[in-house]
C-alpha cells in the first residue's frame, strides 16, 4: 500500500507542477478557442491540460517500475507497456484536436486504433464470468471486439461530461478511488496477482486527476481538453479491462459451504462485469441520452448541444459549483455503493443506506424548485435567499432608478459599474482579460503574461 500511495503522490505532484508551464505553452500556441454557444465559461481559457496529465502518467509508471514490489507488475505482465502505448496514441490525437479541431470520425477511428494497440500487447478480455453459466472463454475476435467497445464507450462517456470546471477530473477521480479499493481487495485479500496491474492503473489515474483538479476547479485556469479527457477515459477503461475476466472462482475458493453462502460469495466474481459499468454510469447515461436526443432531432450524434446533464442542472437553477458537487455525489454513491455490495452482499444495511442517500440526492437535486421561506423570528439566522421579501412592488420598481441615479452622481461608482460590465462580457480569444497566466497567480489579470 505504501508503494501505491507513493506512486499516486508522485503522479499528482508531477501533474500539478507541469500544469502551470503547460498553460503558458497553450496560450503561446493559441490553443484557446473562441467561446461557443454551448460553453458556460465567459472568458477564453487555454486547453492542452492533457499534456501535464500524460507526463504525470509516465512519471507514475516510471516510479512504479523502480519500486521493489510494484516492479513485479512490469516483470510478470505486459499490460503497463500496453497502456502506455495506447495512451500515447490517444494523447497525441487529443493534442492535435485541442489545437486544430479534428473531425469526430477521425477521433473515433483513433480511439479504436489505440484500443487495438493495447489488445495486440495483451491488454484484453480473455473470459467472462456469466451468472448461472460460469466462466466463459472468449475467442480472440470476441475478446478484441469487446475490449475495443469498452474502450470507445468509456473514452466518449468521459469526454461528454467534460463540460463544467472540475467535473470530468473529479468524477473520474471518484470512480478511480472506488475501483482502486475493489482491485486492491481482489489482489491483496485473495492473492490474485492478475489484479495488480488494475490496482496500479487506478492509483496512477487518481494521481493524474488530483494533480490537475486544483487548476481546473471553478473558475478554471486551464481545461484538460480532449487530450486529457480521452486520456483519463482510456486509463479508466484499461483498469476495467485488466481486472475483468481475471478473477478465478477456484483460486478464490468460493464454492465451500452451503449453496446460499456460495451465491453470496460469488458476488466478487460478477462485480468485474458491473464495476466498469457503475464507475461510468452517469457519463454513460449522458452519452446514451445525447445520442438519442440528437438522433431524434435529425442531427448527427456527434453534433454538440446544451442538453447534457450538467447543462440541465444549470437550467434548473443550480450554481456552477453546486452542479459539479451534485454530479460528484451521484458518482460516489453509485461507485462506492457497488463496492460495498461486493464486500458484503448479504447486508440489508448497505441497500438501505444507498436508498437513504439516494433520497437525499434527489432532495438536493430539486432544491432550486422548492425554495423555503424561514419564519420572521428565524430570518436573522438564515441566508438572504431564504428570507421573506418585505419590500413592496413599488419600492422594487424604484430600486433600479435609484441605483442608476446614485451611480451617475458618483464617478467612482460609475467606474466600478463599467468595470463590472466589462468582466461580464465574453472576451474573444487572443485579447486581454483572460485568467491569470500562472497556475497559482491571480485569477484575473489586465494582460496576459507569458
Amino acid at each position: 500500500m505504501r508503494e501505491y500511495l507513493l506512486t499516486l503522490c508522485i503522479t499528482a505532484a508531477v501533474t500539478y507542477l507541469l500544469t502551470g508551464p503547460v498553460r503558458k505553452f497553450a496560450i503561446v500556441a493559441g490553443a484557446m478557442p473562441q467561446i461557443r454557444a454551448r460553453d458556460v465559461h465567459r472568458e477564453p481559457t487555454p486547453r492542452l491540460g492533457g499534456i501535464a496529465m500524460f507526463f504525470g502518467l509516465c512519471a507514475g509508471l516510471l516510479v512504479a517500475d523502480h519500486l521493489t514490489n510494484l516492479n513485479e507488475v512490469f516483470e510478470k505482465s505486459n499490460e503497463p507497456r500496453a497502456l502506455l502505448s495506447g495512451a500515447a496514441l490517444i494523447w497525441l490525437i487529443g493534442v492535435l484536436d485541442d489545437k486544430f479541431e479534428i473531425d469526430a470520425l477521425i477521433k473515433l477511428g483513433a480511439q479504436m486504433i489505440a484500443a487495438g494497440v493495447m489488445v495486440m500487447q495483451g491488454l484484453t478480455i480473455l473470459w467472462l464470468p456469466i451468472p448461472t453459466v460460469g466462466t466463459v472463454a472468449l475467442t480472440q475476435w470476441q475478446g478484441t471486439l469487446l475490449t475495443v467497445a469498452l474502450v470507445v464507450i468509456t473514452i466518449n462517456a468521459v469526454n461528454f461530461v467534460d463540460g463544467l470546471d472540475g467535473l470530468a477530473a473529479g468524477m473520474v477521480c471518484i470512480a478511480a478511488a472506488a475501483f482502486f479499493m475493489y482491485a486492491y481487495r481482489i489482489w491483496y485479500s485473495y492473492g490474485i496477482e492478475a489484479a495488480a496491474p488494475a490496482t496500479l492503473f487506478a492509483a496512477i489515474l487518481m494521481g493524474m486527476c488530483l494533480g490537475f483538479l486544483p487548476h481546473n476547479m471553478h473558475p478554471a485556469r486551464i481545461f484538460m481538453g480532449d487530450s486529457g479527457s480521452m486520456l483519463i477515459g482510456l486509463v479508466l477503461a484499461a483498469g476495467a479491462i485488466s481486472v475483468t475476466g481475471q478473477v478465478d472462482p477456484d483460486v478464490m475458493k468460493l464454492f465451500s459451504g452451503s449453496e446460499r453462502n456460495a451465491v453470496h460469495q460469488m458476488v466478487p466474481v460478477y462485480i468485474p462485469l458491473l464495476m466498469p459499468l457503475t464507475i461510468i454510469a452517469i457519463p454513460a447515461a449522458d452519452l446514451i441520452l445525447a445520442i438519442v436526443r440528437r438522433t431524434w432531432r435529425g442531427k448527427s450524434p456527434f453534433a454538440a448541444d446544451r442538453g447534457h446533464l450538467h447543462h440541465r442542472l444549470l437550467e434548473i437553477g443550480h450554481s456552477h459549483s453546486r452542479a459539479v458537487l451534485i454530479m460528484y455525489f451521484w458518482s460516489a454513491l453509485i461507485g462506492f455503493g457497488a463496492l460495498a455490495y461486493s464486500v458484503n452482499s448479504a447486508s440489508m444495511w448497505i441497500v438501505l443506506g444507498v436508498v437513504f442517500l439516494s433520497a437525499i440526492g434527489l432532495a438536493l437535486l430539486l432544491l432550486p424548485r422548492f425554495t423555503p421561506r424561514a419564519p420572521r423570528w428565524a430570518e436573522a439566522f438564515v441566508p438572504p435567499r431564504y428570507r421573506r421579501r418585505r419590500a413592496t412592488a413599488a419600492a422594487t420598481l424604484e430600486q433600479p432608478a435609484v441605483r442608476a441615479a446614485a451611480v451617475a452622481e458618483d464617478p467612482e461608482k460609475q467606474a466600478e459599474q463599467e468595470e463590472r460590465e466589462q468582466q461580464q462580457t465574453p472576451v474573444p480569444a487572443g485579447v486581454t482579460g483572460t485568467n491569470g497566466a500562472t497556475a497559482i497567480g491571480g485569477r484575473r489579470s489586465s494582460k496576459v503574461r507569458i
